[in-house]
């Protein structure tokens, strides 16, 4: 599904129009953003959670050559599917 199907079904469903839809969207999207950041985690209720987690440095091999090579430690999001969701859909 596209976003402007995304759009455009939910504007349907809710009898609003697609400009104000596509505005709650951004605006849900921007809170993911900021609250992800600030606090580690972002809670979608019955869909999943965002979590950014630390990655420490590990030892990796280059597959071209086979040459052992250092990979630098780095902060990561990592979306976590909530068990309703899996639920429903499996």
């Amino acid at each position: 599904m596209t976003k402007s199907e995304t759009l455009q079904a939910l504007a349907d469903k809710l009898g609003v129009t697609r400009k104000q839809v596509s505005e709650m969207l951004d605006a849900l999207v921007a809170l993911a953003y900021s609250e992800t950041k600030k606090s580690g985690e972002f809670t979608i209720p019955g869909l999943g959670k965002l979590q950014k987690k630390h990655r420490a440095a590990r030892m990796g091999r280059n597959p071209a050559t086979g040459e052992q090579i250092q990979i630098a430690a780095k902060t990561v999001v990592k979306f976590r599917v909530a068990k309703a969701a899996k639920d429903s859909i499996l």
